[in-house]
């Protein structure tokens, strides 16, 4: 059985793919149903966030949409979700959020971020989506420097 920090390395290694160092891994029942990273740049896609990208590939291959599509499945993304990917989980159904770096903490590092928590998002919306931070958190933040 994996564990959350075993599925924060395999983020951690997507989110050296990206043109952006964000990474994220979908899971159900201990089992990876997908990978992504960001490709925003690359794609000419400001939406095109890890998180985001991973979502759109499962719902794809799914063939289908709703609100609960993702219950019982696991986001791990290297860096706290940003409001739009916070809120596509929110609409997707995701039953739990594993992040490494909190907005807090990129923004101390310099990064641009939107001040807003994923909790905070989460708390707005009609989804009860549990959250874990701080999952490997250093190694997701050695990305950005």
């Amino acid at each position: 059985m994996m564990t959350d920090e075993d599925y924060m390395r395999i983020a951690l290694e997507e989110a050296k793919k990206g043109d952006m160092p964000y990474g994220a891994v979908l899971v159900k029942d201990d089992e990876i149903i997908v990978r992504g990273h960001n490709t925003a740049q690359r794609d000419n896609d400001v939406t095109a966030h890890a998180e985001i990208n991973v979502l759109r590939e499962f719902t794809l291959k799914k063939g289908c949409y709703s609100l609960d599509i993702l219950n019982g499945y696991t986001l791990y993304t290297t860096c706290e979700p940003c409001p739009m990917c916070a809120s596509a989980c929110v609409w997707a159904g995701v039953s739990k959020i594993v992040f490494g770096a909190s907005t807090q903490q990129l923004i101390k590092l310099g990064s641009p971020q939107i001040d807003l928590s994923c909790e905070a998002i989460v708390q707005k919306g009609f989804q009860d989506i549990k959250i874990t931070q701080g999952i490997l958190a250093e190694d997701c933040l050695a990305l950005f420097k």
